[in-house]
């Protein structure tokens, strides 16, 4: 059926009009429209609607994360023949690009330090326990032997703060890259840090990896520790505290409590 509807009578735009006949005015030119494919991403293949009203699908042919990120031509902007609709459908398309984009580099970056940051996590886990099973060794150290343990406990607080300093090393540029493809893709579609690692059979569930924000120094802090060093610090502060506890209700003025001072 015809998608145009018959007229009677010519449309009266409300301004006089001579009633004899004259000659038709010729039609006006059609504006000329801008031929968006020439302004299209590189990896660009189509766009058609999505399931939900207002909705629209790209598809792009595959990023490797190296190309640079994805920004509207600036011809797009001299280009007198682009309308308002095209420039918002271009904007929409390099949206959906530099996303796509953003996911591949995300990638690119996160799988070579997820793979370095697997060892480190394991070694403060064992530098960890190793600091809790030296302190409750004092339950059953007799009195006369806690100079030796004293000096296992403190080897084991330089080698738990050693472990958490070369993780949070690793955590903090796992940190960056997150706060970069968060800032790109956004917070909806950005990807989860341990969901790329489990793209690569990692486990990384329990690893400690603080916002940006907790690596950098601010007008607070200038030296700060970080994430994990400033909590292992915080267990060894509340370990000696209790071995001063102990010394105090026994009256031990010797070197077991100086060495806790």
């Amino acid at each position: 059926m015809s998608g145009t509807i018959p007229l009677k009578h010519p449309l009266d735009p409300g301004l006089p009009r001579r009633q004899e006949a004259t000659e038709p005015a010729p039609p006006a030119p059609a504006p000329a429209v801008a031929d968006l494919s020439k302004y299209h991403h590189p990896h660009y293949v189509r766009s058609e609607p999505g399931q939900h009203e207002g909705w629209t699908v790209y598809t792009f042919s595959p990023f490797t994360g190296r190309e640079p990120e994805p920004e509207i031509p600036s011809a797009v902007y001299d280009d007198k023949t682009v309308t308002w609709e095209q420039h918002r459908a271009l904007g929409a398309q390099y949206e959906a690009a530099r996303i796509t984009w953003s996911k591949a580099r995300f990638r690119l970056q996160a799988h070579p330090l997820l793979r370095q940051a697997a060892p480190l996590w394991e070694a403060w886990t064992q530098a960890q326990a190793e600091l809790h099973a030296t302190f409750k060794v004092f339950w059953q150290t007799p009195d006369g032997s806690w100079r030796a343990q004293l000096l296992r406990l403190t080897d084991a607080e330089q080698a738990a703060k050693k472990a958490a300093a070369a993780w949070d090393g690793l955590a903090e540029k796992l940190a960056r890259i997150a706060d970069e493809h968060v800032r790109a893709a956004g917070e909806w579609e950005a990807l989860d840090l341990k969901d790329v690692a489990k793209e690569i059979g990692l486990d990384a569930t329990q690893w400690w990896i603080d916002h940006i924000s907790g690596y950098e120094s601010s007008s607070y802090y200038r030296v700060r520790s970080t994430p994990l060093v400033e909590h292992v610090t915080g267990e060894i502060a509340q370990q000696r505290e209790r071995l001063r506890e102990v010394a105090d209700l026994a009256g031990d003025s010797g070197l077991e409590h100086r060495a806790l001072g």
